[in-house]
């Protein structure tokens, strides 16, 4: 099994050296990855070049006091949505010095998950500054299988993958 702190070396080099050659910086806000995507940021040396900062908002109330999410959203859509997904991105942009933010909800497992919002489905949003039209933000929902490790590892790494095609659009 891969490393789960560092799933992905490569995607981490591919992502960092397309942040790094249009001198921008990445932040992100995580719940149910726990961080993971930061720390594999900043696992690779140099990191701080390209990598401002990382929200570990696992709970709602973090969602809520860190990153400006709207208790009713969550509320409304419950805290695995799109929509609380792209305010967690967009959240990230607004609370650091980051060109591009990646956020994500998701149901880990083993428990948790519910018929509408099974274990394995995750919500990931992206949010990127743009000159004249202030952010956009995009998102996408995936459903990954395995264990709670191997669902994060997953997340992981579609995060880091999507973040560096966001890019080269």
């Amino acid at each position: 099994m891969e490393n789960l702190v560092n799933p992905s070396p490569a995607l981490v080099e591919t992502l960092a050296g397309a942040l790094l050659e249009r001198h921008l910086r990445l932040a992100t806000a995580e719940s149910c990855t726990g961080g993971l995507v930061a720390a594999a940021c900043t696992e690779r040396s140099g990191s701080s070049a390209w990598f401002d900062r990382g929200f570990v908002t696992y709970s709602n109330e973090a969602k809520t006091e860190m990153l400006g999410v709207d208790a009713r959203l969550i509320a409304q859509h419950g805290a695995v949505s799109e929509p609380v997904a792209c305010a967690m991105a967009k959240g990230a942009l607004q609370h650091s010095q980051a060109h591009i933010a990646l956020a994500i909800t998701g149901v880990a497992g083993p428990n948790g998950g519910s018929v509408d919002k099974p274990v394995g489905t995750v919500w990931f949003a992206y949010a990127v500054t743009q000159a004249q039209r202030g952010f956009v933000v995009s998102s996408d929902q995936q459903q990954f299988a395995g264990t709670r490790a191997e669902i994060r590892a997953q997340a992981v790494a579609h995060a880091l993958h999507t973040a560096w095609v966001k890019l080269q659009a």
